[in-house]
């Protein structure tokens, strides 16, 4: 067998294989050898079948599979011997198409391989970590929206005119052409007006009604409304007006608390206090992240594989047409073609993934068994009485199980990264940190 470089140009590496015909035929004759034992045909005994039978019956599929396995194996023994790592699954093709039987198997390998990436001396990394204290200020606007939560809010029957966030107890029969309709009808439902809780036009039509009145509210349906033959349509709500309540908020003292799971007033606060400073912590966190990134991007060098950037730039542009196109929800669509600017992303992308992971692997950083079925517990809870058939389809989806790990993975690295580089905690406001997400968000 040879394996003649024939492409050596930066990343890019091609091959001819040659697996001669002497090659394939003693493969083939292993392979026979080792079934004969084993088969039986008419006329013969088990394991007596002639060779020369056994090739005219078998030989044909044999070859096919010496084949492939001849060219595999110089493949594999190639990139183990130079270390090569493939950025994408080598592309193989025969070359001498008119082969028959008897002729030497001709073939070309190409691929791109991973670069050599040097190692990165992380102490010279320099970072400020933007640290916020829970203020007694945000604490107490913490605790007066929790106040003015429907969990905790309480209503009051008041005469006046219904207003915006007053509830209203009512009876209502919907009617269409004149008919009721299935669902459109109520008694004692209890309605905060401005709540947003039925179609558009409803709750504005029981504004300044009294208890007592009854009131038709005259509504259109939309067209995208999820019962087919109501939307569009036009409806008249018949409405008796029981009673009208005006929004009680409660004091903020221990029996709030209980309402919210907390012994008293005190450890209240001090769950909000932890909540909002997690909060401010995972928002510092990825505010330096950015900003390690960010430096790692221009402190490190080496190629990048123009396959996985191309592939990266196409899938950028893909997904960026569909969120500006959020009707076309299939692949029927004009070819998408990347601008300079999805290059230059991709490129970032490809350097950093490419970067991060070579940085993992050097540094033994694994996810392990426990956080995954953590994360994919988490990820159940999504979904609320099908948590079964989500595991099972965990279980047999490995590329989902990939997507689920890479960020994880991706986060440990920082955070590796981190406890090596030249960190500075600095004390900021709350408005400070939010300005800073906000330009993450706007980049």
């Amino acid at each position: 067998m040879q394996v003649t470089e024939t492409l050596n140009e930066g990343l890019k590496r091609g091959y001819a294989i040659t697996v001669t015909a002497a090659e394939l035929d003693a493969k083939v004759e292993e392979k026979l050898k080792e079934a004969q034992p084993t088969v039986e045909m008419k006329g013969f005994r088990k394991g007596k079948v002639p060779m020369a039978l056994l090739r005219k019956q078998f030989g044909q599929r044999l070859m096919g599979e010496s084949m492939q396995e001849s060219i595999d194996g110089a493949l594999t023994k190639h990139l183990e011997e130079s270390g090569d790592r493939p950025a994408a699954q080598p592309e193989m093709k025969m070359t001498n198409e008119d082969w028959k039987e008897g002729d030497d198997v001709n073939v070309e390998v190409s691929y791109e391989k991973l670069p050599e990436i040097a190692e990165t001396d992380f102490s010279a990394i320099k970072l400020e970590r933007l640290v916020v204290k829970a203020d007694d200020e945000s604490v107490q606007e913490a605790l007066d929206n929790l106040a003015s939560s429907p969990q905790a809010v309480s209503y009051e029957a008041k005469k006046t005119q219904a207003k915006k966030d007053d509830q209203v107890i009512l009876d209502f029969v919907g009617k269409v052409d004149g008919e009721a309709f299935d669902g459109g009808s109520a008694e004692d439902y209890p309605l905060v007006l401005g709540s947003n809780s039925f179609i558009p036009g409803f709750e504005d039509g029981l504004l300044k009604v009294k208890a007592g009145e009854e009131k038709d509210v005259e509504v259109t349906f939309p067209e995208d409304y999820q019962a087919e033959h109501l939307a569009g349509k036009k409806a008249v709500f018949t409405c008796t007006i029981k009673e009208v309540k005006a929004p009680k908020t409660p004091e903020l003292d221990d029996e709030l608390a209980k309402k919210f799971g907390a012994e008293d007033l005190e450890a209240l606060k001090a769950q909000i206090t932890e909540r909002l400073e997690a909060e401010y912590t995972g928002a510092s966190r990825a505010v330096a992240k950015r900003a390690l990134l960010d430096e790692l991007d221009t402190l490190v060098s080496f190629d990048l594989p123009e396959s996985l950037v191309t592939a990266e730039a196409n899938q950028i542009a893909h997904q960026l047409w569909h969120e500006e196109n959020p009707e076309v929800e299939g692949h029927d669509h004009p070819e998408i073609e990347p601008t300079d600017e999805h290059q230059k992303l991709a490129q970032r992308r490809v350097k950093l993934g490419l970067l991060l992971a070579d940085i993992g692997q050097k540094a033994d950083v694994k996810v392990t068994d426990q956080e995954m079925t953590q994360a994919i517990m988490n990820q159940a809870r999504q979904y609320p009485g099908q948590e079964r058939q989500f595991f099972e389809f965990v279980q047999q989806n490995a590329q989902f199980r990939q997507q689920l790990q890479a960020p994880m993975f991706e986060d440990k690295v920082v955070d590796h990264i981190l406890d090596k580089a030249a960190v500075t905690d600095k004390e900021v406001s709350k408005e400070d940190l939010q300005a800073a997400v906000e330009k993450l968000e706007e980049e």
